[in-house]
């Protein structure tokens, strides 16, 4: 028992740590353009090479069952080793915008052996009270992603090298540490052979699609308006000539969160998972149908007190889609099912985003915002209806 107390601490540091490459190269992309001399299309362009790696590698894992056959803590070591060292590779002098796609890519490829595998390391300790350890774990993501935006808000007084030393030095400390105080857990039944079945063999289970569609659901939103979050921003501020630190608010509605995920954490263990994850996605998706409404508020500080309630409640039930996911997978296949649904969660955030972006360049209306509600409506569809 004495040894479980640390556990999850390391768990959730080593998570904050190795997910802090996930949007290095976003937070010094000015830097980048100008030493590298790239295009206007840069920030686009080495945020979705991270996303497909991201995606690619979660399918590999999940095809060979890595995560399932091995020691996860084992894999989580050698991925945050490898996507530092990608991640390094952007101080490359001689870098050009084709190898530091590739680099990206890279990096996302061995995204999908931290963020998935620091879930199954989880759930393979804490069988009861999932919900809420899964809460700590999301959380220190989502203060990651918004990390950048707090680095853009500082201005010069970061180097940009110092950025990309810093967040390569903390994947490998997370990924050390993980490695050395956090051994196979308790509840880990490894898998002995390669099943290339187990990608369609994990949604044969009623409740396990339903949990893993709920979780597609909640994607659809997610990833976009945290993408969107500063254009919200801006474009309110033009909309009434108001004054507003754009990049200091992005983080600050992006990392109201972290505690969020917490929080439902909490909830869940008295409202049960699946009633938590649903009442949040639903809060969402009226966040969602909102939207144009809330540009029409006169006060600054109403626009952003209701952006910053949206950014608590659209990734509250993250952590509890994935617990259901896990409760709800074969135990043998449990972190190939995490990674699995991660892979085509991941993939519609691209799609969404990619649809919001065409539609910008056929209408300036903020009406077009109200299509985000699309993914709540499916997701609650989804894990309430049992057929």
């Amino acid at each position: 028992m004495q040894q479980r107390k640390h556990i999850l601490p390391t768990i959730v540091v080593a998570q904050f740590c190795c997910t802090s490459l996930w949007f290095a190269s976003n937070g010094v992309i000015g830097e980048l353009v100008a030493n590298f001399q790239l295009g206007n299309s840069a920030l686009g362009n080495l945020t979705s090479a991270v996303q497909f790696g991201f995606i690619s590698g979660t399918l590999i894992f999940a095809l060979l069952t890595i995560t399932d056959r091995f020691s996860p803590s084992k894999v989580f070591f050698v991925s945050a080793l490898l996507g530092a060292l990608f991640n390094f590779s952007m101080l490359w002098p001689h870098n050009s915008l084709t190898s530091l796609l590739i680099f990206r890519y890279f990096t996302g490829f061995f995204l999908a052996g931290i963020y998935p595998v620091g879930m199954k390391i989880a759930a393979d300790y804490f069988d009861k009270g999932l919900g809420k350890s899964l809460g700590f774990l999301v959380g220190a993501l989502v203060v990651g992603t918004a990390f950048p935006h707090l680095l853009k808000g500082w201005g010069e007084a970061v180097a940009w090298e110092s950025v990309i030393k810093t967040t390569s030095g903390l994947a490998v400390f997370g990924g050390l540490s993980l490695f050395l105080f956090v051994p196979n857990g308790p509840f880990r039944k490894p898998s002995q052979k390669v099943d290339l079945k187990a990608f369609f063999k994990v949604f044969r289970q009623t409740d396990f699609r339903a949990a893993a569609f709920g979780y597609f659901g909640h994607m659809w939103e997610l990833y976009t308006f945290w993408a969107f979050v500063p254009i919200l921003l801006a474009t309110y501020t033009d909309l009434h000539q108001a004054k507003v630190p754009i990049a200091i608010w992005s983080f600050v509605i992006i990392a109201l969160g972290g505690p969020a995920c917490v929080l439902g954490g909490y909830i869940s263990q008295k409202m049960g998972v699946r009633n938590t994850a649903g009442t949040a996605l639903f809060l969402s998706g009226c966040c969602c149908l909102l939207v144009p409404l809330a540009f029409l508020l006169p006060y600054p500080s109403l626009f952003l007190l209701f952006l910053c309630f949206w950014g608590m409640v659209v990734i509250a039930d993250s952590p509890l889609f994935s617990t259901l996911v896990a409760q709800n997978a074969e135990p043998q296949l449990k972190g190939t099912a995490l990674t699995i649904v991660n892979c085509i969660g991941f993939a519609i955030t691209i799609v969404s985003i990619q649809f919001i972006v065409y539609l910008q360049t056929l209408t300036a209306s903020n009406g077009l915002y109200l299509l985000l509600a699309i993914g709540p409506l499916f997701g609650l569809i989804s894990l309430f209806n049992k057929r």
